[in-house]
């Protein structure tokens, strides 16, 4: 699926996943984040309206090209992470953030309903000075409605959330890309359609 948009993409793959792109196509923009399993929280950004393309992958990690077993069991480093190509125009970075904590439990570490571990733990992953600012900024505003009790849909006070560089992402295997809307394990796909409300299945 990806082999044509990297050199040397065959050698790689035999190792395990290759490298994204580190920039988006001309006039539009990346934004990067985790928050537990990948599958669910990309279906939930494949419908926002002004994202042009999604991928899950694995980042923030030590090994090279690692594989789905690798990160899952805890020992690459790595987080399960979603990466959308976005236009500013039409989408703005405070509503991917929006989003953002509308599914993840921030309060939460290393952990997102039932998957535990170091790999799901939640992350946003900045692109640019503007993007760090408003991540930062939305993090102080979220510490502070946790404080102050006016939050009362997580049991935890603090935001857990790490917010860093974007580094190296490694998309994740093939049969991972847009798991849910390909039909996911049961084999009944999920609208991927934008503006759509109907619940995510998160494991299919």
């Amino acid at each position: 699926m990806f082999a044509g948009l990297f050199g040397g993409a065959g050698k790689a793959e035999a190792r395990g996943t290759v490298l994204a792109p580190k920039e988006a196509p001309p006039g539009l923009k990346l934004a990067t984040f985790a928050g537990g399993c990948f599958w669910g929280i990309e279906l939930a950004y494949q419908r926002v309206p002004g994202v042009t393309a999604t991928s899950v992958g694995y980042t923030q990690g030590q090994k090279l090209n690692p594989t789905y077993e690798e990160v899952c069991s805890g020992s690459t480093g790595h987080t399960e992470a979603i990466q959308c190509t976005f236009d500013e125009k039409e989408c703005t970075y405070d509503q991917l953030l929006d989003l953002f904590f509308d599914r993840v439990d921030p309060t939460s570490l290393n952990r997102q309903g039932n998957d535990r571990g170091t790999q799901y733990r939640s992350g946003i992953y900045y692109h640019d000075d503007a993007q760090k600012a408003v991540a930062i900024a939305r993090v102080a505003e979220i510490n502070e409605k946790l404080q102050s009790g006016a939050w009362g849909k997580f049991t935890g006070s603090k935001c857990v959330v790490e917010v860093l560089p974007a580094g190296d992402y490694y998309l994740a295997e093939k049969y991972h890309q847009q798991y849910l809307s390909k039909g996911g394990r049961g084999g009944q796909s999920q609208s991927a359609a934008k503006n759509c409300t109907d619940k995510i299945r998160c494991y299919g």
